[in-house]
């Protein structure tokens, strides 16, 4: 790993309430500023003790449509839009003190969460940040969707997301590429909104899930395109892709140089991508150690 930035925290405590998609449950998040070295973590401040769940991959578990934590009895979900939040902005420590298991919905986007961060003020801290190199080529998934991570000689963090559902699919084929920074991210991605199709809600609703998620909550896509709600770019979707890849890979727990390009990649192959660039890094040390 090199270094070449110092870590950051928030400058000051502070909240944000919504309502989980999945559980239709209130839920308050609250942010503090923690020590450089302290990393991303989750407290479940309503159970005994108050659990803390450190964001990294190695405590993910598989959940379906979303990013999952957890540590012991303790878990948190759908943390992927904070965690692109602060991975988008450059924030390297924080906690955020929960007091349900799911994380809020609020627009569909990371927007609210990177607004109340920018709000309160992010401040450089007197530590390096660690970054891990893409030195090979790591490939995974299939024909029907893959993500790859290889060497970027720009020294940047690239990422490229194809998204391809075929030609009956009211979402178009989409691509994006780009360069990742603070401002890009704010501008450019954290507004887009999640999204699923017209018949993929109504399944969710059936299973007694998402509630009091409405169509102004996210894009649902008809036949003809969002139902009761219009894009905020054309190809918002792909986009939103990337806010979730941005999130996911956060789980490394450094920045990631070099170039991740998916295609219709979701949470599951976004995840284990992380596990495998950390394993080789772990299995180099290890091999290091013997030599």
């Amino acid at each position: 790993m090199v270094t070449t930035r110092n870590q950051r925290t928030i400058s000051a405590p502070a909240a944000i309430e919504g309502v989980g998609y999945w559980s239709g449950q209130d839920v308050r998040v609250e942010f503090r500023p923690t020590a450089a070295g302290s990393g991303i973590a989750f407290v479940r401040r309503d159970l005994p003790g108050c659990p803390r769940i450190p964001a990294v991959i190695e405590h993910r578990v598989e959940t379906p449509r979303r990013t999952t934590l957890r540590l012991g009895k303790a878990s948190v979900e759908m943390i992927e839009h904070i965690m692109a939040a602060l991975a988008g902005l450059g924030i390297d420590n924080c906690e955020l003190w929960v007091d349900r298991p799911e994380m809020p919905g609020c627009d569909g986007s990371c927007l609210p969460f990177v607004e109340i961060l920018r709000a309160g003020g992010v401040v450089e801290q007197d530590a390096p940040r660690p970054q891990l190199v893409i030195d090979r080529v790591i490939r995974l998934g299939d024909q029907e969707s893959w993500i790859e991570a290889r060497p970027c000689s720009s020294g940047k963090r690239i990422l490229r997301y194809e998204l391809d559902y075929g030609s009956g699919s009211p979402i178009g084929r989409q691509s994006l590429e780009i360069s990742l920074s603070p401002r890009h991210f704010h501008i450019n991605l954290a507004p887009s909104r999640t999204f699923v199709l017209e018949s993929e809600a109504a399944e969710i609703k059936a299973r007694g899930l998402g509630r009091r998620t409405t169509f102004r909550d996210l894009l649902v896509f008809g036949p003809t395109g969002p139902i009761d709600n219009q894009l905020r770019f054309p190809d918002e979707c792909v986009r939103h892709k990337m806010v979730d890849m941005v999130g996911d890979l956060a789980l490394a727990g450094c920045d990631l140089v070099g170039r991740f390009v998916a295609y219709r990649s979701g949470h599951r192959l976004n995840g284990e991508l992380v596990r495998a660039i950390i394993a080789g890094i772990e299995n180099e040390n290890q091999l290091k150690h013997c030599a």
